[in-house]
């Protein structure tokens, strides 16, 4: 008797099983007829499984495999700032320039990140190793100023914490 498989979808081609199995836990948490509800979830599954980046073709995947519309992805992609739309660098550092992050002093982080890495918001080092952008609020105001890398907040910033920070990671990585 030969045994019949389905064949494989273009998120499980893109994204390893391991990704997928994550994402079909996320689809437990909801109805069988509400699939669209992961996906929040499945775009940042996928995007952390592409250095950090969300391509058409993969939020196009992560829409096919939770059978809603392309556009319906899209959308969420691009009204959140979580996600990115083009390629970033190892660490994407995300600073919070709202109300409370600004009276404490996120124009001088954001100054010493740029002058630091030689970057503007927005671009990523040459070296890919680091990419820049400005947040609306990251929910940390008491301890402000503030940013958040590789999904770690780092609070009450000062120039020679900053330059820890990336000293660390660029250690963690092998170096500069």
């Amino acid at each position: 008797m030969t045994e019949v498989t389905s064949p494989q979808s273009d998120l499980e081609r893109l994204i390893p099983t391991e990704a997928i199995e994550e994402l079909e836990y996320e689809l437990t948490k909801y109805p069988a007829n509400k699939r669209r509800s992961a996906v929040m979830a499945g775009l940042m599954i996928a995007q952390r499984c592409n250095n950090g980046y969300l391509s058409e073709e993969l939020m196009n995947a992560v829409a096919d495999y939770l059978g809603i519309p392309h556009v319906a992805a899209y959308e969420v992609a691009t009204f959140y700032t979580m996600y990115n739309l083009k390629p970033v660098g190892e660490h994407v550092i995300n600073v919070c320039t709202n109300i409370s992050c600004m009276l404490r002093g996120s124009d001088k982080v954001m100054a010493h990140l740029e002058d630091r890495l030689a970057i503007k918001v927005g671009e990523t080092t040459p070296d890919n190793k680091f990419t820049l952008f400005e947040v609306e609020c990251a929910g940390a105001c008491k301890d402000a100023p503030m940013f958040e890398m590789d999904e770690v907040y780092f609070e009450n910033l000062t120039p020679e914490k900053i330059d820890q920070i990336l000293d660390d990671a660029l250690a963690k990585n092998g170096g500069e």
